[in-house]
C-alpha cells in the first residue's frame, strides 16, 4: 500500500537540501534496482536535493549507460566512504528489497543508522522500517517510484533523466512488458515516460543489444544441454565455474539465461544453476507460468524468495547434489 497521508507530509519535511539523504538497493542490482535508485536520485535532484546512490557490489556495464550511473557509489571498492554516509545520513531510502540481509555487507550497518528509513518494495513479506510503502502486486519498483513522485504531487518534475531510469526498470523487470503482472497501469505509466523523453529504441538497444562473445559463448552451451524433466513442464539449466572461467564470464553475461528455459513449449518452470565464481555455493535463478509459485518453493528448499513467477535461492551442495535435490522436491510438486 502506499503510503497515507500523514506520512507523505512527514516525508516532505524529511527531504530538505539540509538533510544527508542516501538510496540504498540490493546485492547484485539488476535494472530495476539501478533504475529506480537513480529514478528517485534525479527526482529529488528536480527538487533541488542531493541525494547519494549506495551499491553493495558492482552492477553490469550494459546498465552503466542510464544517467549518473557512473556516479553510483559501489561499496565494496570504497566501504569506508559508504559507511560513513549510511551512518550519517538523516534519510535512508530502502529500494527494490524487503530485507536488511539483502544489501550485503550494508545490512548490519543500516540496521545501526539513526537515519529514518524509507521502504519502496514489491517484493513479499517485507522486514519493519519507518515507512512502508510495499506491493507485491506491482510488477517493478521502478512503477511504485513513479507512483510516489505521483503521489508527493511532483508528476511534472518527471524529466529525461527520470523517464529513462525508470523505463528501463520497468522494461527489464516485467521481461520487456510480458510477464503476467504487467497492468495496464503500467502501460500508461510507460506512455508517459516516453512522453516525458524516454526513448523506448536507445534505451532496448543500450540495455539489451549489448552481447559479449563470452555471453553468446556461455549462451550456446547451456542451449546445447537443456533437460526437462516432470513430463515436459520443467527445464533444468546450468553452468559450472570452470565454464565461466573458460569463457570469460563478465558480471551480467548470464542476465536472462533462465527465460530460455521457460520459453519451450509445455514448459511452466524453469531452474537456473551456476556456480559462484569465487565461493563453494550454487545461485539458482526460477521463472515460472501462470500459478506455480517458486517464490514458496525457493523459500521452502533453497533459502531463497522473490516473486510468485520470478525468484532466487542458494545452496551450499555441490552443483549436481543441488540440482539432483532440486529434481527431487519438484516431482512432489503438486502444483505443476
Amino acid at each position: 500500500m502506499m503510503f497515507t497521508q500523514a506520512e507523505l507530509s512527514e516525508i516532505k519535511t524529511l527531504l530538505t537540501t539540509e538533510n544527508k539523504i542516501v538510496i540504498l538497493t540490493h546485492y547484485n542490482p539488476d535494472g530495476d534496482a539501478i533504475g529506480s535508485s537513480l529514478g528517485l536520485k534525479h527526482y529529488l535532484k528536480a527538487k533541488g536535493i542531493f541525494a547519494e546512490v549506495v551499491v553493495p557490489n558492482d552492477f553490469p556495464k550494459f546498465l552503466k549507460w542510464m544517467p549518473e550511473a557512473k556516479k553510483a557509489l559501489v561499496a565494496e571498492y570504497k566501504r569506508k566512504v559508504a559507511f560513513d554516509l549510511i551512518n550519517e545520513a538523516d534519510v535512508i531510502f530502502c529500494l527494490d528489497f524487503n530485507s536488511p540481509s539483502r544489501i550485503g555487507l550494508l545490512g548490519d550497518w543500516l540496521t545501526k543508522a539513526m537515519g529514518k528509513k524509507i521502504l519502496i518494495d514489491h517484493h513479499q513479506q517485507p522486514e519493519p522500517f519507518d515507512y512502508v510503502y510495499s506491493d507485491t502486486v506491482i510488477p517493478a519498483t521502478c512503477q511504485m517510484i513513479y507512483h510516489f513522485i505521483e503521489a508527493m504531487g511532483d508528476e511534472n518534475l518527471v524529466n529525461k533523466d527520470i523517464a529513462e531510469c525508470l523505463y528501463t526498470g520497468i522494461m527489464t523487470d516485467t521481461g520487456g512488458f510480458r510477464f503476467r503482472s504487467t497492468s495496464a497501469t503500467t502501460h500508461r505509466i510507460i506512455a508517459n515516460l516516453i512522453e516525458n523523453g524516454a526513448d523506448p529504441a536507445m534505451i532496448t538497444s543500450n540495455t539489451w543489444d549489448t552481447n559479449t562473445v563470452s555471453r553468446l559463448h556461455l549462451l550456446a552451451l547451456i542451449l546445447g544441454r537443456i533437460e526437462v524433466v516432470k513430463d515436459g513442464k520443467v527445464a533444468v539449466l546450468y553452468l559450472t565455474r570452470e565454464e565461466l572461467k573458460e569463457y570469460g564470464f563478465q558480471k551480467g553475461d548470464t542476465e536472462g539465461f533462465v527465460n530460455y528455459g521457460l520459453s519451450i513449449l509445455g514448459v511452466k518452470m524453469a531452474a537456473f544453476f551456476m556456480e559462484d565464481l569465487y565461493e563453494d555455493f550454487i545461485k539458482i535463478s526460477f521463472r515460472s507460468k501462470d500459478d506455480m509459485d517458486v517464490n514458496q518453493f525457493s523459500r521452502k528448499y533453497f533459502s531463497g524468495g522473490g516473486h510468485i513467477n520470478a525468484a532466487g535461492g542458494k545452496s551450499n551442495e555441490s552443483l549436481h547434489e543441488t540440482i539432483e535435490t532440486f529434481k527431487g522436491k519438484i516431482e512432489g510438486e503438486e502444483s505443476l
